[in-house]
């Protein structure tokens, strides 16, 4: 309904109950009937509503309590873990090292070994190979290939 009729039927609501006439035109307060009903019901559930308040802030205190338990857990826990994590560190560190000095006399074995046997190729191959430079040198000298051309 649109806001003028509204207030064009409201003109006509009850103004009363029939009975002796009183003054016209004065309308029936029908919020304060509904407070004057209603007050004796409100006024037994005051103290429920005060119950209520009272256990909603021992909630929110033991909430609160328990939020500042967890933080001071977790930072014990942050703590430790860092403290923790130094050890792993120095124990990890600890751990490259002694597989990298593993290593390192692994290869310096196995070099050492590459080396003698190829010392010992080198010496078996020497006589030859010198006999040879030493032919290229004489034909390259008197003029002549090692095919026979000259």
């Amino acid at each position: 309904m649109t806001p003028i009729w509204r207030d064009f039927l409201y003109r006509y609501r009850p103004a009363g109950t029939p009975g002796a006439a009183t003054q016209a035109g004065v309308p029936v307060d029908r919020t304060a009937e509904a407070t004057a009903e209603l007050a004796p019901v409100f006024a037994l559930l005051a103290d429920v509503e005060h119950e209520a308040t009272a256990v909603r802030a021992r909630g929110a205190e033991a909430a609160r309590r328990r939020v500042e338990q967890a933080r001071a857990q977790a930072a014990a826990i942050v703590a430790a873990a860092g403290d923790r994590a130094d050890v792993v560190r120095a124990q990890a560190a600890e751990e490259a090292f002694r597989d990298a000095e593993r290593a390192a006399a692994e290869l310096t074995a196995d070099g050492r070994a590459r080396a003698a046997r190829i010392r010992e190729l080198a010496a078996a191959r020497l006589p030859v190979l010198a006999d040879r430079a030493l032919a290229l040198i004489a034909d390259a000298m008197t003029g002549r290939s090692r095919d026979g051309a000259r």
